[in-house]
């Protein structure tokens, strides 16, 4: 039976890439209380309730955006898009997407009051790359940057806006720490991108992964991989983190057992590499903010 209701935008939201939202905003928290410092929850909560609304309108529209540039066909891997399938018309995605960013919008006028101008243009250019990843005369999402822009907003500007929101200041640690957020959900990307080479090459979507090859693309996702589990002992080595560095080193089994994995899998069998890639980014991203938490 197919899903209606709020189904249907529980499916829209895709819950599953949510945590690419939650893990900059815990890890960039952890980084700027680095030490037991004192938590400003007011701030905390609205970042992550803001990063989360962005997150979910992304996802409506992607989903409608490359419906109406053909770019989702019947030969689609990947989950199930819910403007293509017919269980909502477009305009309806549409709205939805307009609803949830202009939620973001209203979360925050609250965080500028908090943030100033730096939180302004972050929030800003984070809607407009939302909407330009399918949308606008120019998608950067089919001109081979998509992996750049998701490390620099998921990675980079989400780990050290919500570092600037607890102190309103960054260190050199927030910037540190901002690397391995950004490499892990950068992968997720990866992964997508390699599972859709062939559909992606049919309707003229030009990833970064069309243009490297899928040999290419895996050195890439291992690379990905591997920056997060060296940055804790260079961190350690700089002094800028204690003892309990190693932490995210715990999650490195499910690291190894996903690079044999994506290095051996094609198609629509990737959808478990993406899955797991998400898990892992949850997993380290917890980790890794324990672990400069505690110092």
């Amino acid at each position: 039976m197919a899903p209606r209701g709020a189904r249907v935008w529980l499916l829209a939201a895709r819950p599953a890439t949510l945590p690419a939202a939650v893990v900059p905003v815990l890890v960039g928290t952890a980084s700027a209380l680095h030490g037991f410092g004192q938590l400003r929850t007011g701030p905390f909560l609205a970042a992550l309730f803001a990063a989360l609304l962005i997150q979910i309108g992304t996802n409506l529209a992607n989903d409608v955006l490359d419906y109406y540039r053909g770019a989702d066909t019947p030969d689609r891997l990947g989950p199930l898009r819910v403007t293509q399938s017919g269980l909502a018309a477009p305009g309806e995605v549409l709205r939805a997407t307009y609803l949830v960013f202009g939620a973001a919008v209203l979360v925050g006028i609250y965080l500028v009051a908090v943030g100033g101008w730096p939180i302004l243009l972050i929030g800003v250019l984070s809607i407009v790359a939302g909407l330009a990843y399918t949308g606008g005369p120019w998608p950067y999402g089919y001109h081979a940057l998509g992996d750049l822009l998701c490390f620099v907003f998921f990675g980079l500007l989400g780990v050290l806006g919500s570092a600037y929101l607890q102190t309103l200041t960054v260190t050199p640690l927030d910037l540190w720490a901002a690397i391995p957020t950004g490499c892990l959900v950068t992968a997720i990307l990866v992964v997508n991108n390699l599972r859709d080479i062939n559909t992606d090459r049919q309707v003229a979507k030009r990833t970064l992964a069309v243009v490297l090859g899928r040999a290419g693309t895996r050195r890439e996702y291992m690379l990905l991989l591997l920056i997060p589990y060296v940055l804790p002992l260079r961190l350690w080595m700089l002094d800028l983190v204690g003892p309990w560095f190693w932490l995210p080193w715990l999650s490195a089994p499910l690291a190894f057992w996903l690079v044999r994995y994506v290095n051996s899998t094609e198609g629509r069998a990737l959808n478990l590499a993406l899955k797991r890639t998400g898990q892992l980014h949850l997993l380290y991203g917890v980790l890794f903010a324990i672990s400069l938490w505690l110092g």
